[in-house]
């Protein structure tokens, strides 16, 4: 994955607008929707790396592995991440 200095912000761009979409609709309507943005995504990128939707369908597997190694790689970081972390991310810390 390539890092770069604007690559938190962008992330942090995405994350608030679904929190502000919270306060019209729930955690579990704002995740799916927000999973359903980015699969979406990603598979337009995928789709730009090719000329013909046989070429695509030939590497689907390669695609699939690629997202789903990335995505568990990224939540397994952020798992962590809040474990470490709980009672301060989620409020309960020491005040």
């Amino acid at each position: 994955m390539d890092v770069d200095e604007k690559f938190y912000e962008r992330a942090d761009a995405h994350i608030n607008l679904s929190n502000e979409q919270l306060k019209e609709a729930g955690l579990i309507k704002v995740n799916d929707s927000m999973m359903y943005a980015l699969v979406r995504f990603n598979a337009w990128v995928s789709a730009n790396g090719f000329d013909s939707a046989q070429e695509m369908s030939a590497a689907r597997e390669e695609i699939m592995d690629h997202f789903s190694i990335q995505y568990r790689k990224m939540l397994e970081e952020n798992l962590d991440n809040y474990i470490a972390n709980f009672d301060k991310f989620m409020g309960m810390g020491n005040e």
